[in-house]
């Protein structure tokens, strides 16, 4: 009796086992469906304005005013920190003190000093002209005798005198003629001043602190009272413009992105509302560190939200078919490989069959050979391998993705 009920036992187990066989491994499918698909790339980026600007100083001073504050707009030329300015106002009425006397003294060479030396050069020549004729009539009268000998020695000194203060009176007239030496001194004197004047306008200009374009207020770094010192940023400026995305792609999907593409994107922080964009530039040098592509795209119409340093999904278009053989992405194995396969419902049993693919859509792909449309194919999220007995224990015909990020275009 004890024998025959561990026998029933035995046998029921069996059965069991064998009915368990006979059912196979029970595996979800998914179907190879007839539909559109848009072949696209997906990357993560972020907003930047067309041109970054820090503002600071060259001189190292105390900030006297700060008059923005984050997000405000600034017109280009508009003031917006004030240094302190003290020293540099003192420089600036010294050299300009400096410039006026310079200039007086111009005016003085050329209307004082250059006409008297003319004068004074006539006077010389006249001068000389006289002692001439006195030296010639000393020499006369002492040879006849009615001068004593040191009558014409004295003639003979008032002339050569009289030719040393011509010969001075034409070097000083020649240096204070225009264009010479005395002109171009007073001259140079003028220039110096006004170039010292110059230098401190800029110094005074370099301690109001303006914006160079029209852009708005990203940061602020600095409060009134705090020190600015060269090379030290005290505001950070976004200038007004076409924002755009830098990305980045996988160096894989390479291949897939081209200039001109369109593409829509989404930001994390509205992610209801996409907007176009459209790949504008494409780094020539791949990221060693990250495997990855920098891509910039132009965003034609931004939203009003839109903002720099936003962080956005994008996915960028490639080609697109109205009706093609789509089956999920995730049944297709060995994808980026040469010979991908994928895993087929064939009389209760998984076959391996090879496949080729074409578009590469958001969680779908296109299959060109290999695969007839409503062939049920096991995704790579179940446990069955190329020969198990399977059975179908929930079917799925939608290709959609599960892990679309909201608001892109799922295919």
């Amino acid at each position: 009796m004890k024998w025959g009920l561990g026998a029933a036992a035995v046998l029921v187990v069996l059965a069991a086992v064998a009915l368990g066989t006979t059912r196979g491994v029970p595996v979800r499918t998914v179907a190879v469906t007839r539909g559109a698909i848009a072949q696209s790339v997906v990357a993560t980026g972020r907003v930047e304005a067309s041109a970054r600007i820090d503002l600071g100083s060259e001189v190292t001073a105390t900030v006297r005013e700060v008059r923005v504050r984050e997000g405000d707009r600034v017109r280009a030329g508009q003031v917006l920190v004030r240094l302190s300015d003290d020293e540099a106002r003192a420089a600036l009425a010294q050299a300009e003190a400096a410039l006026l006397e310079a200039r007086e003294r111009a005016r003085e060479q050329s209307g004082v000093t250059a006409p008297v030396s003319a004068q004074a050069l006539a006077q010389a020549e006249a001068n000389l002209k006289t002692a001439e004729r006195e030296a010639e009539r000393a020499r006369a009268l002492v040879a006849q005798g009615f001068f004593a000998p040191q009558k014409a020695d004295e003639a003979e000194r008032a002339l050569a005198n009289a030719r040393s203060a011509l010969e001075a009176a034409r070097v000083q007239a020649r240096a204070n003629a225009p264009g010479e030496v005395g002109a171009r001194l007073v001259r140079t004197r003028v220039e110096q001043a006004e170039s010292a004047l110059a230098a401190a306008r800029a110094r005074l200009a370099r301690l109001n602190l303006a914006s160079p374009v029209d852009a708005m207020v990203l940061t602020r770094h600095v409060e009134p009272g705090s020190m600015a010192q060269p090379g030290r940023a005290l505001l950070g400026l976004a200038a007004e413009g076409p924002l755009r995305i830098d990305a980045a792609i996988d160096e894989k999907n390479l291949r897939l992105v081209s200039v001109g593409m369109a593409a829509q994107a989404v930001a994390d922080a509205y992610p209801g509302q996409s907007f176009a964009a459209t790949v504008s530039w494409i780094a020539p040098a791949v990221d060693a560190q990250r495997g990855t592509v920098p891509v910039r795209l132009a965003v034609p119409q931004p939203p009003g939200f839109l903002r720099p340093d936003m962080t956005v999904s994008v996915e960028i278009l490639g080609g697109e078919k109205k009706d093609a053989l789509v089956l999920s992405a995730a049944a297709v194995r060995d994808a980026d490989r040469e010979a991908p396969w994928v895993l087929v419902v064939q009389e209760g049993r998984a076959a391996r069959v090879p496949v080729k693919l074409g578009l590469r859509g958001i969680g779908a792909v296109e299959i060109t050979e290999g695969l007839a449309e409503g062939a049920r194919v096991i995704p790579q999220t179940e446990k069955a391998a190329p020969g198990d007995r399977v059975r179908e224990v929930a079917r799925s015909d939608a290709q959609r993705p599960m892990d679309v990020p909201q608001g892109m275009i799922s295919r």
